[in-house]
């Protein structure tokens, strides 16, 4: 997103310097720097991209930290005395700022290229580099915004964001898919073995020419990377954000802080053709009795866990064994909605753990038609699957 054709590009930009001088809390200080520093550059052959940009702005201290991939800027309130831009090492500054008593007000001073930071009897002063050499994060040119349900989003994003691909050989599944219509946000992730998706119901209705205008865009893929910070980014009591899109850029706002990012190009499956519509077997299970007969599996599984569905005996089996540790095998008691015979399917431990521990009602349905085809957990109401969140797992082939 930022690359180096940016800074040349925008090298003639003089960012006029002066002493910066101002004061604000050691707790906000603390929290907008722990907001930025995730997105510091780490190993990068410019150094400056492992700082922190300290800037004043409008009577605020304005944080900004970035690796090219991903910017967050987080802003505090703050005394400022003299205007002014600098930018130290955001690990340095973050243990020291860090382990300073939680009440106390923090002075930051810039003083001959480096911050001088005293708080209560402390005092450090952290070397530093001119804000002129610190890459220009893009700003947002459009104001035509997406209210997003803060929870209701950040709850999907700890569903999806476990099934994205690790893997870069297919670039579009290491991130999630979004696609608006007017009343709602389908999201999706898959690592070609698993799937989940997530309806969330959209705050403000979106007119034809906003569905039309982010439709033009092409494929809406965001990076995973950047749905984790956004995620930690929301507290607990925010109700909504925003979201902006600009060319092949993303922004969101939150409370405070912006999380700037590009868009993955490319085109993310066709996923709901492989979302079985109809199936053979449907089982109801008191979800916390399913997740511990699979976490107890899980210790004697090799790779592997098999699910056993048995409409005529009103059960499901849970088994697993390992030659080198011992076996395994469990009743889960279970209400057959369809079904007959038996239905036998083999899943890896970690996409059986997380699909039923992503469940938040007290019984869940277990779905499917044979043993290599997909097979479908849902939430219930009664006997009744939602469709607010479905996930697929494929079994393992044998």
């Amino acid at each position: 997103m930022f690359c180096l054709k940016i800074l040349v590009s925008f090298g003639s930009v003089y960012l006029y310097e002066m002493p910066m001088k101002l004061m604000c809390t050691q707790e906000n200080l603390k929290r907008a720097i722990g907001m930025v520093e995730r997105a510091a550059g780490r190993q990068s052959a410019l150094p400056v991209l492992a700082n922190v940009l300290l800037e004043t702005e409008a009577g605020r201290l304005k944080l900004s930290a970035t690796n090219l991939e991903i910017g967050i800027v987080a802003r505090v309130g703050a005394k400022v005395e003299e205007e002014g831009s600098l930018t130290v090492p955001v690990k340095v500054l973050s243990q020291f700022v860090g382990n300073l008593p939680g009440t106390e007000v923090a002075t930051l001073e810039e003083v001959a290229q480096s911050l001088s930071v005293s708080c209560g009897g402390y005092r450090v002063k952290i070397k530093g580099l001119p804000a002129t050499d610190f890459p220009i994060i893009p700003a947002k040119k459009n104001t035509n915004s997406i209210e997003l349900p803060a929870q209701a989003f950040r709850t999907a994003l700890s569903r999806l964001l476990p099934c994205v691909a690790i893997q870069e050989t297919r670039l579009e599944l290491t991130g999630i898919h979004f696609l608006f219509s007017e009343k709602e946000l389908a999201l999706a992730a898959t690592d070609s073995f698993r799937l989940a998706e997530e309806i969330v119901p959209l705050e403000k209705l979106l007119d034809s020419d906003k569905v039309s205008e982010i439709g033009a865009i092409g494929s809406l893929i965001l990076p995973s990377a950047t749905l984790m910070e956004v995620s930690r980014a929301i507290s607990p009591t925010q109700k909504t954000l925003s979201m902006t899109l600009d060319e092949n850029q993303v922004f969101f706002d939150m409370e405070g802080v912006e999380v700037i990012s590009r868009l993955i190009l490319g085109k993310f499956p066709d996923y709901r053709q492989i979302m079985p519509q109809e199936f053979s077997f449907s089982a109801i299970l008191e979800k916390e009795t399913f997740f511990r007969s699979i976490k107890i599996a899980s210790v004697f599984a090799a790779g592997e866990i098999a699910v056993e569905l048995a409409p005529d005996e009103e059960r499901v089996f849970v088994e697993a064994v390992s030659s080198g540790v011992g076996e395994q095998r469990a009743e889960v008691p279970a209400k057959f909605l369809s079904g007959s015979g038996r239905f036998r399917a083999v899943f890896p431990p970690k996409s059986l753990l997380d699909g039923v521990g992503f469940m938040e009602t007290e019984s869940i349905a277990f779905r499917g038609n044979t043993s290599g085809t997909p097979v479908a957990l849902a939430m219930t109401d009664g006997d009744t699957p939602r469709t607010s969140f479905t996930y697929i797992m494929m079994p393992i082939q044998r």
